[in-house]
């Protein structure tokens, strides 16, 4: 079984999240913030997963901290703030960090298969890592790309 589907998370609703759920699907991850300059791609996310799930596209945002701190809330404010405002309903992961020691191990794994231009390092929120039907990292795109540019490699990848 290939090292992506050994990863776990937890929902913002305390839930396990078994990436080997994720077999045969395409996943997008992005780590998020609800007070950010990119907030406004929860829309766009938004959309390419009403569009594109049935087709086998997961999209799990994990919110963080640690850039400007602009995700201060709990999971209830995060959880409120993306459905009121942007009508969520793709999987919202538990605030994590996504760089230094004590970075998620999803993020952990995602900088080391598709470093980016500061090496293994996340730049700011909104980054976005896309996984292949098979488990492996395709690319990682910059926080500053909207969703919609990102939705040809989604095509290319449910095949």
């Amino acid at each position: 079984m290939n090292d992506f589907y050994q990863l776990k998370a937890t929902s913002l609703q305390g839930k396990d999240i078994s990436f080997a759920d994720f077999e045969n699907k395409v996943v997008l991850i992005v780590n998020t913030a609800s007070e950010c300059g990119f907030t406004y791609q929860y829309e766009g996310l938004q959309k390419l997963h009403q569009q594109y799930s049935d087709q086998g596209l997961v999209i799990i945002g994990f919110p963080c901290n640690q850039f400007g701190k602009q995700e201060p809330g709990d999971a209830k404010q995060i959880e409120q703030g993306c459905l009121i405002n942007y009508g969520v309903d793709f999987v919202m992961a538990e605030k994590v960090d996504v760089k230094g020691e004590s970075a998620h191990p999803v993020f952990n794994y995602l900088t080391e298969q598709l470093p980016g231009m500061l090496g293994k390092k996340i730049k700011w929120n909104f980054t976005k890592f896309l996984i292949g039907r098979d488990g492996k990292a395709i690319k990682r795109f910059a926080p500053t790309t909207k969703p919609e540019a990102v939705e040809s490699y989604i095509v290319n990848a449910l095949g």
